[in-house]
């Protein structure tokens, strides 16, 4: 019989109106037999409260763990991916709590390595955009072959998971979480006889890896995105970015599965 999930770790912003509501959150773990710890290194359920960005927050500044389950508890009215709860409704995380054969839900992410050394891990998306009001010039790769010369603001690598955030604004596909995959969006390419792109959003299995090579003109303060977080590193000349072994698992309720909060939040 697996061990049950019991060790707690609440991840959320000090101000003095969440913490009053943590307060409530501590008193019912507790009261169903949940250990409450300060550090989140000891926990195997860590809990986030706020909303998206604080559940991609809680679970970077934590490290991506897989050995762990996450959960989101939203203080906002508005729907949210990542938060299947909400702070004034105990029922559903009393159900939680209380269910032991409790279904989870795995969400992909990508691993990026600059310039082969540092290494990211994102739940959403990576984003590379220029850092002035300047395009800037970037050589695509898929497995080592040379696909297309970007010209343009940008590239969103983006989850299955993120293709409802910046890459959706971007039209780019929703795609379901169930399929091992990075979609590659672009940002305000330029399409002349010297610049071609394909133009459109692409969808790469998960055993591929993509290759960002940037051009040394124009290449002095590009701005990365990881998720919520911002990196700006000068004369970055290539990212190689693929779907990570990473998962993070999160609790899966019943009525609430990626289509339903899509069809909820859009539709």
């Amino acid at each position: 019989m697996a061990e049950r999930r019991n060790h707690i770790y609440f991840f959320y912003k000090r101000d003095e109106k969440t913490s009053e509501q943590v307060k409530s959150l501590i008193h019912l773990a507790k009261e169903y037999d949940f250990n409450v710890v300060s550090e989140h290194r000891k926990a195997n359920i860590i809990v986030s409260i706020g909303g998206d960005g604080s559940f991609l927050q809680a679970v970077r500044q934590t490290g991506f763990r897989n050995d762990c389950l996450y959960a989101g508890i939203s203080t906002f009215n508005t729907p949210s991916f990542y938060c299947d709860f909400h702070i004034d409704d105990t029922d559903k995380m009393i159900e939680a709590m209380t269910n032991e054969q409790i279904e989870v839900r795995k969400y992909p992410t990508i691993q990026v390595t600059i310039d082969n050394s540092a290494s990211f891990y994102c739940l959403n998306e990576c984003s590379i955009r220029s850092g002035i009001i300047k395009t800037f010039v970037m050589d695509v790769f898929i497995d080592e072959l040379h696909f297309e010369t970007f010209r343009g603001d940008g590239i969103i690598v983006a989850t299955p998971t993120g293709s409802t955030a910046y890459n959706k604004s971007v039209n780019g596909a929703v795609v379901d979480p169930l399929l091992p995959c990075i979609q590659v969006s672009e940002l305000a390419s330029m399409n002349n006889n010297r610049y071609r792109t394909l133009g459109s959003s692409f969808i790469l299995s998960g055993k591929r890896k993509l290759t960002l090579k940037i051009s040394p003109e124009g290449n002095h303060y590009p701005i990365i995105g990881m998720d919520n977080e911002a990196l700006s590193i000068r004369h970055i000349e290539k990212l190689d970015i693929s779907l990570s072994e990473k998962v993070i698992k999160t609790v899966k309720l019943k009525d609430n599965s990626f289509w339903e909060k899509v069809k909820r939040t859009f539709l």
